[in-house]
């Protein structure tokens, strides 16, 4: 019940797992107990952070502006990704069906 699994990739034991596990318990629970005592919920201090805007109700903010950065420095890769993008399912699945053939073939040619 507690032997060691010795693959040709490395060893699996139950104990060095139960010890990581409670290491990395024990070391959440510092981080937590190192946070501010201060915290009340229900507060603005749990209301997000909008720039410093105050929050107006049914306010909606697209999800590429959170990622408008990202995407902006890599428009030059995005732009022609973007010409495929034609919102048919069927031409979704055949880029993925596309993808998975390359990914197949490089995985069996190496």
């Amino acid at each position: 019940m507690l032997e060691t699994l010795v693959t040709g990739s490395g060893f699996w034991h139950p104990i060095f797992w139960l010890v990581a596990l409670a290491l990395a318990l024990a070391i959440t629970l510092i981080i937590r107990a190192l946070g501010r005592a201060g915290y009340q919920k229900g507060t603005e201090q749990t209301k997000p952070f909008l720039s410093g805007q105050p929050e107006r109700e049914k306010e909606h903010l697209r999800a590429g502006n959170i990622y408008w950065g990202f995407l902006e420095a890599l428009r030059g890769y995005y732009r022609p990704l973007q010409a495929g993008h034609t919102g048919i399912a069927a031409d979704y699945l055949a880029w993925f069906v596309a993808g998975l053939v390359i990914i197949s073939i490089v995985l069996l040619w190496s």
